[in-house]
């Protein structure tokens, strides 16, 4: 697909095309080389912070989100470090895997591609509303992948089910446990 080319699957729901350069929702607070690092150091203490906690015998239900939020963000970070490297630009064109030139970035460089969009209402803001009157309003506008379902459904389930697991720190599970 091209950048910005959409296949409509129903009327609320689309297969968009999109290169994401920044964090969720597209913010763009830092470069994304630095991003890059900052989440591959973050992806390798949630990995050694799993590994502690299987090792505790902690709930499975709460590894098992921690380790879906883990796999989000490697996905994320394989886009971010190879997809520029391997594909030269999307932008009026299918983009070409490994072209002769290069891709359209450097290693470390690269976009994440989101896809999955669901504009589940359309219309426009009422006349009476301040700021946005008469200007178009769509219901769930971001545009993401899987891998970003995979974090905010894990983040979302251990707030609501595990925010005590959450604040039990390691050393105090381990003193209970051990008895």
């Amino acid at each position: 697909m091209q950048l910005y080319e959409s296949i409509e699957i129903f009327s609320w729901f689309k297969i968009y095309f999109t290169e994401n350069p920044g964090m969720a929702f597209g913010l763009e607070i830092v470069d994304t080389y630095i991003l890059t690092i900052f989440r591959i150091i973050v992806v390798s203490f949630l990995g050694v912070f799993i590994y502690k906690l299987i090792k505790q015998n902690f709930k499975f239900g709460f590894i098992m989100c921690l380790s879906l939020i883990l796999a989000g963000a490697l996905g994320n970070i394989i886009d971010c470090t190879f997809y520029g490297v391997l594909f030269d630009t999307s932008y009026g064109q299918v983009a070409t895997f490994m072209p002769e030139g290069g891709g359209y970035s450097t290693f470390l460089h690269g976009k994440v591609v989101d896809m999955l969009y669901f504009p589940l209402i359309k219309t426009t803001w009422p006349s009476w509303m301040p700021f946005w009157a008469g200007q178009e309003l769509i219901f769930f506008r971001p545009i993401f992948n899987i891998a970003d379902s995979s974090i905010c459904v894990s983040v979302f389930i251990l707030l609501l089910f595990y925010r005590h697991s959450l604040s039990v720190s390691i050393s105090e599970r381990k003193k209970v446990h051990d008895g």
